[in-house]
């Protein structure tokens, strides 16, 4: 889409921008500095060289080597001139050129070593020629300016390095006035038009939310008006829910419908090893955000850096968290409420957040984001396939009452997976069957070319039947919407039953029909084939898990009364539990529970054996079985809507 924010333009600035124009002035400190001292390591390290070679090389002569006996036999016919000595190394000059006899061309001046075990009398022959001899050193000692220069030249590579490192440093501490270095005020910047922006065309299935951020968005298109008034806006909103409900996509909504600068970053991108980089960071995003108010501060996962603040010393990363949070609350509590700046956060989990941050002044404004309903889902559905073609058949009214629960993520995910469907059968439209197999995959996993024996085969058959014909008969079930035995992700078979419509509060009789047609498929074993077989794993879990909220939770226990007997995460943070007397009490409750469905779906499955088969019988032959033709093959009449709820 051309509304995704663009890339950050520096290492140094974790926040990415909306609105905002493409082209900032550099900081100081940014990427020309840094070329720079690039530029000066490389250009030292050559200096370095080129001095290390010329003081080694430089002065020593280009005077060939000669065998000794060369030099002797040039001793003895009187051709030697000069003589330089030190030690046994000898240089001189003949007094005419010879024929290098160990190399080509010849030679006036030469060099030569003198062997340890000579005994000769080369001094008596030498002055017997009147040679003159020095004594002089061959290669001369370096002078004072040549040992200062490769003395220091090491401390200088060392001394560039260390600024390099500390600027950069200052870079990410420095800010509006860090640890290492201070940058220059901010520079004012002009707003340019952008791209196309996200607004609340592209947000759908959560108009009570978008119907709190209205006031915002009318904030931030009319400060004056509110001004006038003597009102203020809140100085931050806090959208709450979980993932993949549309947080991120409703802050940019706002400041797309507001066309207002948006400055986007996730918590965890301020947090750093060194303490003090997240609240430097803090800093020069609020000044950023300010050079262009009115404008939008979203962000994402604050609970990251927000969570509630213990007592007592902390060190290392702890203590990054808590300063960068202060930065923020310091920030949020700078705001003269006329500055056009606001902050939206969002997170997953409210309940752990510091108070501070939730109190009035902060973010005193909480939008729960909760998942869509059926004309939410639908409408969404209608977003994401706008560029999808859709075939005739196609009924997303359909598809949102079969997909209970999911998400404005999961929907995209779900259209997305629909259209490369498509593309790998090689149509020109999206089918209903391709929408139906996409919501398969994404609810249960991939088709897996698994060869089953026949008689696991039929077992899964059975098992599945077992799961549909008690959903079938149990009174205000969810209805059967498909049954297969083709194995996908874990399982070898599936039986979906999602609710006609939305339920938000569960009666005991709805949790115990839901607990026997759980128990539906291992109930149909045991009636069918009288063992038990590990593939009920998964229907156990559920059980166990709807059990214990009936008894631990919501109160629908005699014994235990009409109290929440096990605490909440929350809770269990601050030492509340059950006493082990009350544990033994919900356990001892909870198998009461699942016993008593089990024996009923085992009598019920006996009762109807005749059904249990031919939806059995009908699965071996087809291996999946829509909604219609289950019910027809079971001889049930479809519930109404009216009964159904």
């Amino acid at each position: 889409m051309g509304n995704a924010a663009p890339p950050r333009k520096a290492p140094e600035q974790p926040w990415r921008t909306e609105g905002t124009p493409d082209e900032a002035p550099q900081p100081s400190g940014g990427r020309r500095t840094r070329g720079r001292w690039w530029g000066l390591l490389v250009t030292a390290v050559i200096v370095f060289l080129i001095a290390y070679a010329g003081l080694n090389y430089f002065g020593e002569g280009d005077e060939p080597t000669i065998s000794y006996t060369e030099f002797s036999r040039q001793v003895d016919d009187g051709n030697v001139a000069t003589v330089y000595s030190k030690g046994d190394a000898i240089q001189g000059r003949l007094k005419d050129a010879r024929d290098n006899p160990d190399g080509d061309g010849r030679y006036t001046e030469f060099k030569t070593q003198r062997p340890a075990f000579a005994d000769d009398d080369l001094w008596q022959q030498l002055s017997g020629q009147r040679v003159t001899v020095t004594a002089e050193p061959v290669v001369k000692e370096r002078g004072l300016l040549s040992n200062l220069l490769i003395s220091l030249i090491p401390i200088v590579l060392l001394v560039a390095v260390w600024i390099f490192f500390v600027r950069r440093a200052g870079a990410g501490l420095g800010g509006a006035g860090g640890m290492l270095g201070r940058r220059g005020p901010p520079q004012p910047v002009e707003l340019r038009p952008g791209r196309q922006r996200t607004t609340f065309a592209d947000v759908a299935g959560i108009d009570e939310v978008k119907g709190e951020l209205d006031d915002v968005v009318d904030f931030l298109a009319h400060p004056d008006a509110y001004r006038r008034m003597g009102a203020k806006m809140p100085r931050g909103v806090l959208l709450a829910g979980s993932p993949g409900t549309g947080k991120t996509l409703l802050a940019r909504a706002v400041a797309g419908e507001a066309g207002v600068p948006f400055f986007s970053a996730s918590a965890s991108e301020f947090i750093e090893m060194i303490v003090g980089v997240g609240a430097s960071r803090v800093r020069e995003l609020f000044a950023e955000a300010r050079k262009v108010a009115p404008s939008i501060i979203f962000i994402d996962e604050i609970d990251t850096i927000g969570r509630v603040r213990g007592g007592g010393a902390s060190v290392g990363g702890h203590d990054e968290r808590e300063q960068t949070l202060n930065q923020i609350l310091t920030e949020m509590d700078g705001f003269s409420g006329t500055e056009g700046v606001i902050v939206i956060a969002a997170t997953n989990r409210a309940d752990i957040l510091d108070p501070a941050l939730t109190r009035p002044g902060r973010f005193d404004r909480v939008v729960n984001v909760s998942p869509p309903d059926r004309g939410g889902r639908e409408a969404i559905l209608g977003i994401h396939t706008r560029d999808i073609p859709l075939a005739p058949d196609v009924d997303l009214a359909q598809v949102a009452r079969v997909t209970p629960g999911m998400t404005g993520a999961d929907l995209a995910n779900l259209a997305n997976e629909a259209a490369l469907l498509a593309v790998r059968r090689k149509q020109d439209q999206v089918t209903r069957s391709d929408l139906s197999e996409a919501l398969e995959k994404v609810q249960l996993g991939a088709e897996r070319t698994l060869v089953m024996p026949e008689e696991d085969r039929r077992r899964t058959a059975y098992h599945e039947s077992g799961h549909a014909l008690l959903g079938m008969l149990q009174p205000g079930a969810d209805p059967v919407r498909k049954i297969t035995i083709v194995p996908r992700g874990r399982a070898l078979g599936v039986t979906m039953s999602t609710p006609e419509v939305e339920r938000y509060a569960h009666s005991e009789e709805y949790l115990r029909g839901r607990i026997i047609g759980a128990l539906g498929g291992m109930a149909a074993e045991q009636v069918v084939y009288g063992v038990v077989t590990t593939g009920a794993e998964s229907d156990l879990e559920q059980v166990t898990a709807i059990a214990r909220g009936m008894v631990g939770r919501w109160g629908m226990s005699e014994r235990v009364g009409r109290l929440s007997a096990l605490p909440s995460d929350a809770q269990q943070a601050y030492g509340l539990a059950a006493a082990p007397q009350t544990l033994d009490v919900i356990d001892s409750e909870m198998r009461r529970i699942v016993e008593e469905c089990y024996e009923e779906a085992c009598r019920k499955l006996h009762d109807h054996r005749g059904q249990l088969d031919a939806l059995a019988l009908a699965l071996l032959e087809d291996e999946t079985l829509e909604e219609a033709d289950a019910y027809r093959i079971a001889g049930i009449v479809r519930l109404t809507k009216e009964n159904d709820g």
